[in-house]
């Protein structure tokens, strides 16, 4: 059960809102880090960052914003885009969908909306991939519309100066972090007021260790002055991750090349090339999986060789380890059963095409045992 601590539960005063509109934009005005995407006033660039912020690192989405901008440098750019050359430059950044939808709303902002991302809640709601959270920081940070954006660090923020013991990731404790919120937020500048409690939360008020002494909110926090901001936000506790094992298949034409394979755009990960193979079932040795798998997903027979590289990965809710073969095609021409894409690709393709960071991992390992091989 999830754990509740007791709750101030008292409206913010006068006092209160003062702390927010002053002390905390003075300190963020003068503590604010440097980032590209902070310099500009192109709306399209500003959602293209928050976008990829979702779930991610400051310092690990950087590199791959400039990267993206550069790409696409506009709405209409990424829109005529091919998914495929989206996907490859969003290799290694996770959660793909995110990518899947922006790449999505971006022929949508082009065919409805003229080129112009959305300034209307209700327009920007529509996009895919498009939450309150999204459409809260873009439309104040790009338009200047008093929408109040609440992200993880900014519910961390509020329930720590207001107390809130209840469970944060209910929909009602979200309702009521989401007014008060909106009475906090200074409606001369909505777009400094979000990123302010967004940045207070990533550097000051951090989930362990918070730097209470230095906070610009320490006059008004309640949890501050009961010594136990840690105690905040109250969430479930995590239940244990699963771990799954994956076989799969490296197999080489006779011209080197290696028989690789596209995912559902539905599934996770989906739109990005793999190798062949899937999930070991239980009681199935991984030899037998390889088999299996390519029986029932390609249509082929498969003889399974020596273990190449075993790569371990954590995902967002579940583990895996990845068994990569060494096999050859003993009997029928692969061909997906799911009409999915399967492929041929030589070394300047699988540089080219968007794999996941174990097939990534995979392709990496072996193009150092080639260089190792050739170099010996």
């Amino acid at each position: 059960m999830t754990k509740r601590v007791p709750s101030a539960h008292v409206p913010p005063g006068a006092a209160c809102k003062r702390a927010f509109r002053e002390n905390l934009l003075a300190w963020y005005d003068a503590e604010r880090r440097d980032m590209p995407w902070r310099n500009v006033s192109d709306p399209y660039r500003i959602w293209l960052s928050e976008v990829m912020l979702q779930q991610t690192r400051v310092d690990q989405a950087e590199p791959y914003y400039q990267r993206f901008a550069e790409r696409f440098p506009t709405v209409e750019d990424l829109a005529d885009a091919p998914l495929d050359d989206v996907l490859a430059c969003w290799e290694g950044l996770g959660y793909y969908s995110r990518a899947r939808n922006l790449h999505k709303a971006a022929r949508r902002i082009v065919e409805s909306f003229g080129g112009r991302i959305p300034s209307d809640e209700q327009d920007i709601r529509s996009l895919p991939g498009v939450g309150p959270y999204t459409a809260a920081a873009v439309l104040s940070i790009a338009y200047g519309k008093a929408h109040a954006a609440l992200d993880g660090n900014a519910i961390r923020v509020l329930t720590r100066v207001f107390r809130i013991g209840e469970d944060a990731n209910r929909t009602a404790t979200r309702r009521r972090l989401q007014e008060t919120a909106a009475l906090l937020m200074d409606p001369a500048r909505p777009g400094a007021f979000n990123q302010a409690v967004m940045e207070l939360g990533a550097n000051v008020c951090k989930p362990s260790a918070p730097c209470c002494e230095i906070c610009p909110l320490k006059s008004v926090c309640a949890a501050a002055a009961q010594g136990n901001p840690e105690s905040f936000p109250v969430t479930p506790p995590r239940k244990k991750t699963p771990h799954f094992d994956v076989a799969v298949v490296i197999v080489f034409d006779e011209a080197g090349r290696l028989l690789v394979c596209k995912r559902p755009e539905e599934a996770m990960l989906g739109g990005l090339w793999e190798f062949p193979g899937g999930k070991r079932k239980p009681g199935e040795t991984l030899e037998a999986t390889c088999r299996r798998t390519l029986q029932e997903k390609w249509n082929a027979v498969v003889e399974t060789g020596d273990l190449v590289h075993r790569i371990s990965h954590a995902y967002s809710h579940f583990r895996i380890t990845m068994h990569a073969f060494r096999a050859a095609i003993a009997a029928g021409t692969p061909c997906s059963r799911e009409g999915r894409a399967l492929k041929w690709a030589d070394r300047a393709e699988l540089r080219a095409l968007a794999f996941s960071k174990t097939g990534r991992r995979l392709i990496e390992y072996m193009e150092e045992q080639k260089t190792a091989g050739e170099t010996s």
